[in-house]
């Protein structure tokens, strides 16, 4: 429940979601009526935790990643979803919030199951994205809105996945393969138009 985590349980509580876990580097607090993200916030800024949240339950951070949810957010540190807690994850949609948080073993494992993930490779590019959506800006010497960032972001997001969604049906394989093919297939065709391969 940091930067990322916080964000995407607030942007989830927003839009109707009912966040029932939440972790940092000391533990977690789980409620099946569900957490509010704001209230978490203000204690964690507080308590430099999540831990001992008064309107929840206690859990580990390997509690967490098997909790009974539609939705996964692992959004801390790499290798958190491995081969040896990949059959615990009941939830059906994991969104990678972090780099690199789930191994290939476990994705092998969670899509044979049907578990649709995300990849960080498109669900956590939007800071990098706005970071040069800043640098266009500077060039520019003209400053966007705060709407107009996150409707260039919602855009941008929105044409990445769909692109590797499409791809991925086409080729039958994973979400993760077909984001992948395509960002090495545009930096090889940028280095060709440049002149620097051969």
């Amino acid at each position: 429940f940091g930067k990322v985590g916080g964000f995407a349980a607030q942007v989830f509580h927003d839009a109707g979601f009912n966040i029932v876990g939440v972790s940092d580097y000391k533990g977690g607090v789980y409620n099946s009526r569900g957490l509010n993200p704001t209230a978490l916030m203000r204690y964690k800024d507080e308590a430099q935790t999540v831990a001992g949240f008064p309107a929840a339950d206690a859990i580990t951070n390997e509690e967490l990643i098997e909790l009974d949810c539609d939705v996964l957010v692992p959004a801390a540190i790499e290798d958190q979803i491995t081969g040896r807690n990949a059959d615990l994850v009941r939830a059906k949609l994991i969104v990678e919030g972090a780099n690199g948080p789930t191994t290939p073993e476990a994705d092998h494992s969670l899509s044979e199951r049907g578990v649709y993930i995300v990849p960080d490779v498109l669900a956590n590019s939007g800071g990098v994205t706005v970071s040069y959506f800043e640098w266009v800006q500077d060039i520019q010497a003209y400053f966007w809105s705060e709407d107009q960032v996150n409707r260039q972001l919602r855009d941008v997001m929105a044409s990445a996945f769909n692109a590797a969604a499409s791809l991925a049906e086409e080729k039958n394989v994973r979400l993760r393969l077909a984001a992948l093919a395509l960002g090495i297939g545009r930096v090889a065709e940028a280095h060709v138009a440049r002149g620097l391969y051969p």
